[in-house]
């Protein structure tokens, strides 16, 4: 997983201006190789949503996964990166309104074509993909709506993930294995255990998880940032995230 660009100050939350060095900025500020790296990236840590639009737009599932892996293949192709003119906003309505485009050229052709000719292309995981998309309930729910959950559940795996790397590295896994059921905040008893298992009091136990859900919102935001154009983007996409969640029954903020 790669590392985020510093959007965060410790112990003083997010910082006033973080939008220098996202990803989403670099991209649209310009083609190139960092630009290119920046898109990957973000594609890297997004592609499972996409998948699931495309696969509940179209039967077929190996067709899907085609039609998923030539979508990236075009959209990561320096010259086509180079040459669009992507609206300024939230990459993941970019990417969804790039992939509906994407579909709509390729409805009349009867299978997905593969480009080669030396285009980065991404490593996608579609057994992971397919066997999540299968949890998903068969009910109306739409494509897009789908795509959003898809979306929400991607961000908040990818913050784990960033939270429990720092945990590592402080050599503090046990703690974070211990505390991480207390990140949804609602979670009002169990901190005797935790301060047992620890070796701690129950006191320290509380503090500990309260920063553990510090760093978590603080990741999220930072995130969110690395996906936006604008500051004012980033407490409307929490607020969707939280809407996205509560709708999905996630109980993860």
């Amino acid at each position: 997983m790669a590392q985020l660009h510093s959007a965060t100050s410790h112990g003083k939350g997010f910082m006033a201006d973080p939008f220098q060095t996202t990803r989403w900025s670099i991209v649209l500020a310009a083609g190139g190789d960092a630009a290119t790296d920046a898109l990957e990236t973000l594609c890297k840590i997004y592609w499972v949503p996409l998948y699931a639009y495309i696969r509940r737009r179209v039967v077929d599932e190996h067709q899907a996964q085609d039609l998923t892996q030539a979508f990236f293949e075009r959209l990561l192709d320096k010259r086509t990166l180079a040459s669009a003119n992507p609206d300024r906003g939230r990459f993941r309505c970019f990417l969804l309104s790039a992939c509906k485009h994407f579909l709509a050229n390729e409805r009349n052709r009867q299978n997905a074509q593969k480009h080669g000719g030396g285009i980065k292309i991404l490593s996608l995981d579609f057994e992971d993909a397919a066997s999540r998309y299968v949890l998903e309930p068969s009910d109306p729910l739409t494509p897009e709506l789908l795509f959003e959950q898809q979306w929400a559940v991607a961000l908040i795996e990818s913050v784990l993930a960033l939270l429990k790397q720092e945990y590592v590295q402080r050599e503090r896994l046990a703690e974070f294995d211990v505390l991480k059921p207390f990140l949804a905040g609602s979670k009002t008893s169990g901190y005797s255990s935790a301060a047992e298992v620890l070796g701690t009091t129950e006191g320290a136990a509380k503090v500990a998880a309260h920063r553990l859900r510090n760093r978590y919102r603080e990741l999220i935001r930072s995130e969110i940032a690395q996906t936006v154009d604008a500051p004012g983007q980033v407490e409307d996409e929490i607020r969707r995230l939280f809407e996205v969640l509560s709708e999905k029954g996630e109980k993860s903020l």
